[in-house]
């Protein structure tokens, strides 16, 4: 085995690398099997290892996709639900809105007031609507002041009969004092709301916006 080591290694000591003819068969094996490992090594650095890293950057770009694809999805869901929520919130505003007269209802609405406490044994003293409305931003607030005498159980009664009317009214600043014959007396603000129509609206922008611009 030495013998056979030593003679190669002579046959590598004698060979002209730059004169392929004249090579022995062992630095023939030699080159040979440089070329089958250095091929593949070469092809890997050269072409194999950009396309493991274009895969790579594929991948890493799928996942991004994905993620946003995700996300989209929760807010495509979560868009769903919120015009849900906003279907349900205009439906009870319009129920709610529906529980305002309109102007021209505001006398009648006045009406179901006074017979209220008129059915319920009630004297009226006095029922001052106020000269002139509070307006908001759509709304209108009329406060009416109230004094009425009669006994607590009518006046319970009257209180439950104005929150039970189909428009809404409130019964506020209540102050209830007994009579010398033991009859009560109460004073009490009750306010009432209406809708603006679309020329009041509009008319309350404007003022509103006026205001703003001369401050």
């Amino acid at each position: 085995m030495a013998l056979n080591f030593n003679s190669v290694l002579e046959e590598f000591k004698r060979t002209n690398w730059q004169d392929p003819g004249t090579w022995h068969f062992a630095p023939k094996i030699l080159v040979l099997l440089a070329i089958l490992v250095g091929l593949p090594v070469a092809g890997y650095f050269a072409d194999t290892q950009g396309q493991i890293e274009e895969l790579e950057r594929g991948a890493a770009e799928e996942t991004k996709l994905k993620d946003e694809y995700v996300d989209k999805k929760k807010q495509a869901i979560n868009l769903d639900l919120h015009r849900q929520q906003l279907r349900e919130i205009e439906t009870q505003f319009g129920a709610m809105l529906r529980q305002l007269p309109n102007k021209s209802q505001m006398d009648a609405l006045l009406v179901d007031i006074n017979q209220a406490g008129l059915g319920r044994g009630l004297q009226f003293e006095l029922f001052k609507p106020a000269a002139g409305e509070n307006t908001r931003e759509f709304i209108a607030e009329l406060p009416i002041q109230v004094k009425v005498v009669g006994t607590y159980h009518d006046m319970g009664a009257f209180a439950s009969d104005v929150g039970q009317l189909s428009r809404i009214v409130t019964l506020n600043d209540v102050s209830i004092q007994a009579t010398k014959d033991g009859i009560l007396m109460m004073d009490a603000t009750a306010r009432t709301f209406r809708y603006l129509d679309d020329e009041e609206v509009a008319a309350q922008r404007k003022a509103t916006a006026a205001k703003k611009g001369g401050k």
